[in-house]
């Protein structure tokens, strides 16, 4: 492929709650305001942080995970979020280094995803509590990936001038580049439930939020000096990329409203990249799939929050039931409990469900699952034909009351060494599990 990769850096920090949502995403609505080209990518598997990009710069944006995806097809994914963009800035996950255990490079670690991408790297510090401490912090990032370029630093939560002053000088006698200061504010907070932050579609007034957020951004940080330490992602190899994961139908029917909304950006787009269309209908406004569709998918999101509008969609209940007979119907995490026989809300409430599998799930009791998954299929399906191997993420709350007499979907294992176990459920043409598959493993 000859398409000539976009400059990119990677905005990343030390920890969780240091600030690089606030900083990522002031940098891109500010950068857009200024009518640079800029596109957004999020490392890891996150499924929510990509909408927000999207919101900030008008453009997609998509995951880059080292872990669930060859570094070819990472490669391949951010030239395509960042065609047409003079410049592409991918947001971290956690710390800079925390990741699972795994082969060099592919541990899902944003580092790995820097190394892999030739991005440079900007170094949000929270520096509450400290001064010139943040300079050995700094440098210990140095010394700890010296093949990793640090563009330069920017200060969060910055008391004062005094404040920002001592830090910033003990980093500059490094010979970093300081980015940035940011003070301390409350004025730009995102709204968060129990699987992170509320949508971006949901999130009332994300515009004034986000412009917000470029504000903060533009007054205290060197936007010119940060884009030009952007240097050029890796160049694509010849090869195809190994990991995109096959559309499962030509004609696709996806649900998709505030039900159902995590579909990975970067697979809706290979699928339509290979010729598939996607066809959207809403079981929240009681809508059934198209029925010249091949395959039907429904997406994870959040049907505890709308269980009574879902179990009161009749139209919805037996159009899916009738495509059922003669088509393959697939759900994923929230997909998954509501082709179920019940769904019991936070309330203790039971809603019966589309009761195409026997599976039974409730929030009443919640316990978090997250992690990735090795996954290998059981049986020929729309993700593939038995003993495929595939990576995926989990990440939910539910829990199973009744699992049912239905076959298992796939087995899976963690990416800590557990013995594969049995997972989802399928019958007849249905299937449905919590992992959300990320990508073929190679």
């Amino acid at each position: 492929m000859s398409t000539r990769p976009p400059a990119g850096l990677l905005v990343a920090a030390l920890r969780s709650g240091s600030g690089k949502t606030t900083v990522t995403l002031g940098l891109l609505r500010a950068l857009a305001r200024r009518g640079v080209a800029v596109a957004g990518a999020k490392c890891g598997p996150d499924y929510i942080d990509p909408a927000f990009h999207a919101a900030a710069t008008g453009r997609p944006s998509l995951n880059l995970d080292s872990w669930a995806m060859t570094p070819g097809l990472m490669a391949e994914l951010a030239t395509r979020t960042g065609a047409g963009a003079e410049i592409v800035v991918a947001e971290g996950l956690m710390g800079l280094f925390d990741g699972v255990p795994a082969a060099p490079g592919r541990s899902g670690a944003s580092a790995d995803v820097a190394r892999a991408l030739g991005l440079p790297l900007v170094l949000v510090l929270d520096v509450a509590g400290q001064s010139q401490s943040a300079a050995a912090i700094a440098a210990g990032v140095r010394a700890y990936a010296p093949d990793l370029t640090l563009a330069g630093v920017i200060l969060n939560r910055v008391g004062s001038e005094r404040h920002r002053r001592l830090a910033s000088e003990a980093i500059a006698g490094l010979g970093l580049d300081v980015l940035g200061a940011i003070p301390r504010t409350a004025d730009v907070v995102l709204p968060e439930r129990h699987l992170g932050l509320v949508q971006a579609a949901e999130t009332s007034g994300l515009d004034a939020i986000l412009d917000r957020m470029a504000d903060l951004v533009e007054a205290h940080v060197a936007l010119d000096r940060l884009v030009a330490a952007a240097r050029p992602l890796a160049p694509l190899s010849d090869a195809a990329p190994i990991g995109a994961i096959a559309p499962p139908g030509g004609r696709i029917a996806v649900a998709r409203d505030a039900a159902f909304t995590f579909l990975y950006p970067h697979l809706a787009e290979g699928w339509r990249a290979a010729g598939a269309e996607l066809v959207f209908f809403s079981p929240l406004a009681d809508e059934a799939p198209a029925g010249d569709a091949d395959v039907c998918w429904l997406p994870g999101g959040y049907p505890e929050l709308h269980a009574g509008r879902l179990a009161a969609a009749s139209r919805f209940h037996d159009g899916l039931r009738r495509f059922a007979e003669a088509k393959p119907v697939h759900g994923e995490c929230g997909g998954y409990m509501v082709l179920g026989r019940s769904l019991t809300d936070a309330d203790g409430v039971v809603h019966p469900m589309v009761d195409l599998l026997s599976v039974a799930t409730s929030f009443a009791k919640r316990k978090m699952n997250l992690g990735y998954r090795e996954v290998e299929l059981l049986a020929d399906g729309v993700l593939g034909p038995r003993g495929r191997r595939l990576a995926g993420h989990e990440f939910h709350y539910a829990t199973v009351l009744d699992l049912g007499d239905d076959a298992p979907f796939a087995a899976v294992a963690d990416a800590y060494g557990s013995p594969p176990a049995p997972t989802g459920s399928r019958r007849g043409h249905v299937s449905g599990s919590f992992f959300h598959v990320v990508a073929a493993r190679d």
